[in-house]
């Protein structure tokens, strides 16, 4: 076992501590631009990434930013390379490389992620420009009606992340393995811990099949919660408890920490559901987070693409990684966000 990708994945979920995920592609990034009218363009998605990268005083509840592929080329104001300043912070560079989402040949209406032709080399590459993890993500979606998910696209799936994983151990970069199932849907939180796990039991048979060493990758998984359409919707004590128990399940003791996506989550609905995981204890891993729009909305919105906004940008933004920095240890509270407003 390397111990320095176990050193390195466990610096990631330090106590306090989780990653900001700015990995958006550039169709994703257009829309969140598109939504405070500002143009998507190379200039304009530098200076937004070079706002909350220099954000003083970040690195003390962010251990790691996931980058996307022209993120990890670029340079600051100052003309220091992102990972270079990002390194300098004690914040470790990260790298997306998956190729996305497509339609799964022979299963209407699920998707497979592609990406595994030329990785390696690819790896290769991201390694040299600084990035020490690496994040691969599957999505999964549910429609009972249908069918959905079928274990051949959880199959699929798990195998891609698998062999991507093994690939990134083989270069030296921490795997960061994300199957997401969707809460796009209208199922209720029992239909979510039943697809969770389903998925979980055949990525991790996926993983060991393919030699994976558990102490060296990191989880990225949903939370056990209701699909957004349901009309019955989970409290914040329930997708807690739910969500320890389904991966007390399924989850092995070797790996250091589990980083949970927000999926769709609002920015304070997101904070509070880990900071009750983490009020309520008991589980082997660290519970951390990998937050995009639940760490970037208000900046976002505050920013507006204007220079003399960057403070009121940086400042929503070292809120929301307070915030969850202290649902880290389940230390999080109603007066922070008031203390804020």
């Amino acid at each position: 076992m390397s111990h320095r990708l176990h050193d390195i994945a466990r610096y990631i979920v330090s106590p306090q501590k989780g990653i900001l995920a700015a990995d958006e592609s550039s169709p994703t990034i257009k829309k969140r631009f598109d939504a405070i009218d500002v143009e998507s363009t190379e200039d304009n998605r530098r200076a937004y990434r070079d706002m909350l990268f220099t954000t003083p005083g970040v690195e003390a509840f962010v251990s790691g930013v996931i980058l996307f592929d022209e993120t990890i080329r670029q340079k600051a104001l100052d003309g220091t390379p992102f990972p270079a300043l990002l390194a300098a912070k004690g914040i470790l560079p990260g790298i997306k490389v998956d190729a996305g989402a497509k339609d799964l040949a022979g299963a209407p209406g699920e998707k497979v992620t592609e990406g595994l032709d030329g990785l390696r080399e690819r790896l290769v590459e991201y390694r040299g420009l600084g990035a020490k993890f690496a994040k691969w993500r599957a999505v999964i979606d549910i429609d009972t009606a249908k069918g959905i998910p079928s274990d051949y696209c959880l199959e699929v799936n798990a195998a891609a992340l698998a062999r991507y994983a093994a690939l990134c151990v083989e270069q030296e970069i921490v795997p960061i393995v994300e199957p997401e199932v969707l809460m796009d849907g209208a199922h209720d939180i029992d239909t979510c811990d039943a697809v969770t796990e389903r998925g979980l039991r055949m990525l991790f048979s996926a993983l060991a099949t393919q030699r994976v060493p558990l102490e060296q990758i990191l989880l990225k998984p949903n939370m056990v919660i209701s699909g957004k359409k349901s009309p019955t919707q989970a409290s914040v004590s329930e997708v807690a408890a739910k969500t320890i128990a389904c991966f007390k399940r399924v989850v092995p003791a070797a790996v250091p920490g589990i980083v949970y996506l927000s999926g769709g989550q609002t920015e304070e609905v997101a904070t509070a559901h880990l900071n009750e995981m983490n009020r309520s204890g008991g589980f082997p891993w660290e519970m951390s987070f990998s937050y995009g729009r639940a760490l970037q909305a208000a900046a976002l919105s505050a920013w507006r693409g204007k220079a003399e906004n960057v403070a009121a940008g940086q400042a929503a933004f070292l809120h929301r990684a307070r915030c969850n920095g202290a649902a880290r240890s389940g230390a999080y509270n109603d007066a922070m966000e008031k203390q804020a407003a």
